[in-house]
């Protein structure tokens, strides 16, 4: 099964050669964009925007992670630790 449906695929392609012919504004600021990678982000965000079939964003997919069990008892032992050491 595709990541990226025809559609997101489309709109990157359009926003990249908008990007080539120097047309390509980011956001409030509307400055001219230089770099491939945020074209790439400013194509996949549209395509959202539109309905596309396009994965969640990286920062969506660290948040919807939860630690694991074993890493969260750790981090209280490590916490029950230096506080004790601090009130000697």
């Amino acid at each position: 099964m595709a990541k990226y449906s025809k559609k997101a695929q489309q709109k990157v392609a359009d926003v990249m050669d908008e990007m080539k012919e120097g047309k390509l504004k980011s956001g409030k600021s509307g400055n001219k964009v230089k770099s491939r990678k945020r074209a790439i982000a400013i194509g996949l965000s549209e395509a959202r925007k539109e309905g596309a079939k396009v994965p969640e964003k990286a920062a969506a997919k660290k948040t919807a992670k939860k630690a694991s069990p074993k890493k969260t008892a750790k981090k209280a032992a490590l916490k029950k630790a230096s506080k004790a050491a601090a009130k000697k």
